[in-house]
């Protein structure tokens, strides 16, 4: 079975906005589609109007979060990094979201699903998501569809935070990683975050897995394309 390939951005803000466009632009050229994970405390500005462009034009856009602050009584441990939804009871994630959703409306975006900020999101998380309508959620390991139950089992791919591997060692890793999805069929996802794009090295290497995927018979898509069911949670 030929494998599906997604590619996913994060970290989308006016400083990195043009490297974003440039990225997206590459992969238009490989006729690869994008899912922009959208924080919805954005706010208005060149950053909602570039993602709202990409949408018009066949782009996937998943929440990715309301302004990824883990609460001071629920802090995840995952190594000192943000996690805003990995650890909330129901209740607090639902405060989250309709939080959210007043802010994309406000901002006039709808979105295709869910990927939490570190891929992470608890039960009470997952809970929420389908009492506010969610069809979708994008978690580190899986994709979940949460009207019909099915679970999609793939791991995202992406370069991650500071390592004590060499960033070479770093990049042979994610294009090895993306070969081997590829061939195995089912989903290839690879994952980066805007601030990545500024090191020519990683830039490079995530287009080189991109482009080995798409050797190995891959094609793209986006997660919006993976629920049975859209939702559009704003006008």
């Amino acid at each position: 079975m030929d494998a599906r390939l997604l590619v996913s951005l994060s970290g989308v803000t006016t400083r990195t906005l043009h490297r974003c466009a440039d990225l997206a632009a590459e992969l238009d050229r490989r006729r690869v589609p994008l899912s922009v994970l959208y924080a919805a405390r954005t706010g208005e500005g060149p950053v909602t109007e570039w993602v709202r462009t990409r949408r018009a034009s066949g782009d996937s856009v998943l929440l990715h979060g309301y302004d990824h602050q883990i609460p001071p009584t629920h802090r995840a441990v995952y190594l000192g990094k943000r996690a805003e939804f990995a650890t909330l009871p129901a209740h607090e994630a639902r405060l989250r979201l309709i939080a959210a959703k007043a802010a994309l409306d406000a901002n006039g975006m709808a979105v295709d699903g869910f990927a939490p900020p570190r891929w992470i999101a608890s039960e009470g998380t997952l809970q929420a998501l389908r009492e506010h309508g969610f069809t979708l959620c994008a978690d580190l390991a899986t994709v979940r569809d949460l009207v019909s139950g099915d679970v999609q089992r793939a791991r995202v791919q992406e370069f991650g935070g500071p390592s004590h591997r060499t960033e070479t060692v770093r990049c042979f890793a994610l294009v090895l990683a993306a070969a081997r999805a590829a061939r195995r069929g089912g989903l290839v996802r690879l994952g980066i975050d805007a601030a990545d794009l500024a090191r020519p090295g990683l830039r490079q290497a995530f287009l080189d897995a991109v482009d080995v995927s798409l050797e190995n018979r891959a094609f793209g898509t986006t997660y919006g394309s993976l629920s049975r069911t859209r939702v559009k949670l704003s006008g």
